[in-house]
């Protein structure tokens, strides 16, 4: 089988002058903090993105269908989010809310014109940790309650606060943390107790949620927490009716409902614009950050004026939140989305790639599980369907084999046994036209010729072209 290639794309990257991998590497290992990582045993450096696409200092060419980590939502380097980031670097690159400004007010009002309900009232951050960690400060100082309810499998910040609403040992140093905060069973047809083929799954996995309730806490609570859709831990998506129920049950605890839109927000599964939405929910307060700014260091939490109130009651200031510079570039991602349809494009192309990817499944055992919405899916590695032994080693070669095939993927779940594919909104447009660019990007999960997760193609370099072989023809 002939290796797929990326298709042709109209843009010539600039030649790189800088310093070398090497001398970049070493660097980093001096000067850099090792508690950051790298993927892939031999590290790329990107020095140079374009839409969909991100180069290499050697000009290569790679589809970045992970989103550098679902952040970059309608393409890098975009032009009209670049314009209107260099026009206003231009004009005044810094102020605080101790000022007006336009830009912030503007931002607001376009961002607000997009929740439901009575959520009319942002506040902005700078990053998902910090929005969660203000949503926490709010939900307890609103209520007069402390405990807080999250789920297992949970990712939502790295703080020292939102670190303990996370829940992947990976995540939490041993360290004290979590005060106050109750872990629910994660909602997982997959690997949970109730399945897809179960219809009261949702009211079932909210059950537990009760159950802590009633047996952990006083019965009352400040918040209940939850990604719409669990994104590191895999892209697990809960049952439907599951957020619904739990909202009743923590709704009659006293507490305020909190939805983490980090990953999911802004039109990501392509039904809806919000993830929390195809729960059929409305929360109290909403989180997000990553492709709320294309790439910039932006968050927020919107509210509703009553809970945002609770603010009031003592000086609150963030030096960098609602900087005029990253209000304009929220601004024109809001627009961008809009005027290019990019939901839509993601419930198109995300529909396209999943059905795809379920016929893969039914061939080859390596994959566990297919899931998703739009464009955040997840394809999840085991080593035996019936055990379903995740497949760590398998899910790092099929990373390693599209990479060198020009194919940037993530991984995710508490063992990295999950393929993540999170391209930006623009990722696929091309392929939406002509049916041939998605083709050509993917790598695989499974020899042509077998089912085993130990078969010898997956150890040979240019695997990648037997796994998902083409998974929109087929």
């Amino acid at each position: 089988m002939k290796t797929p290639e990326l298709p042709p794309f109209d843009h010539q990257p600039k030649k790189y002058t800088g310093p070398s991998v090497d001398e970049v590497l070493r660097l980093r290992k001096e000067f850099l903090n090792p508690g950051i990582f790298l993927y892939y045993k031999k590290p790329i450096m990107l020095v140079e993105g374009k839409m969909q696409y991100v180069w290499d200092e050697q000009g290569r060419r790679y589809l970045d269908a992970l989103g550098g980590i679902v952040t970059v939502s309608v393409g890098h380097c975009h032009p009209d989010v670049v314009d209107v980031a260099r026009r206003q670097n231009e004009t005044l690159q810094h102020s605080t809310t101790i000022y007006l400004h336009p830009n912030i007010a503007e931002y607001a009002q376009k961002l607000a014109s997009k929740m439901p309900g009575e959520l009319k009232v942002c506040y902005f951050v700078n990053s998902g940790s910090e929005a969660n960690d203000l949503a926490l400060l709010m939900a307890r100082v609103y209520t007069g309650n402390y405990d807080v309810i999250a789920l297992r499998n949970a990712y939502h910040g790295g703080s020292a606060a939102t670190m303990g609403l996370t829940a992947h040992r990976t995540w939490k140093f041993n360290v004290p943390h979590s005060f106050g905060v109750h872990h629910a069973i994660a909602p997982d047809p997959y690997r949970g107790l109730w399945g897809r083929d179960d219809v009261d799954a949702g009211k079932k996995y909210a059950a537990d949620v009760k159950d802590l309730l009633d047996f952990a806490t006083s019965g009352q609570v400040a918040a209940f927490v939850a990604e719409s859709i669990q994104g590191v831990g895999g892209c697990v998506v809960f049952p439907d009716g599951y957020l619904k129920h739990v909202y009743e049950h923590v709704r009659g605890a006293g507490g305020l409902c909190i939805a983490d839109e980090v990953q999911t927000g802004f039109g990501r599964t392509g039904t809806h614009y919000w993830g929390f939405e195809t729960q059929g929910v409305i929360p109290d307060i909403v989180t997000m950050a990553k492709g709320i700014g294309n790439g910039c260091p932006l968050g927020a939490v919107v509210t509703t004026p009553k809970i945002a109130a609770t603010l009031g009651q003592r000086t609150h200031f963030n030096t960098f939140g609602g900087n005029p510079v990253v209000c304009a570039q929220g601004k024109a991602v809001l627009e961008a989305i809009e005027r290019e349809k990019l939901q839509e494009n993601a419930l198109k192309i995300g529909n396209h790639i999943l059905a795809g990817l379920e016929r893969l499944k039914e061939k080859h055992n390596l994959i566990g599980d297919v899931r998703g919405k739009g464009l955040l899916l997840g394809i999840e590695l085991v080593k035996d369907r019936q055990s379903k032994e995740p497949a760590r080693e398998e899910c790092a070669q099929v990373l390693e084999a599209c990479k060198e095939m020009g194919l940037l993927l993530g991984k995710g779940g508490l063992h990295a046994q999950t393929v993540r594919f999170s391209p930006l909104g623009q990722a696929f447009l091309p392929a939406a036209a002509s049916g041939n660019a998605c083709p050509t990007t993917f790598g695989g999960l499974a020899s042509p010729h077998g089912t085993s997760a130990a078969d010898p193609c997956l150890a040979r370099p240019r695997s990648a072209g037997y796994l998902f072989p083409h998974v929109l023809r087929s």
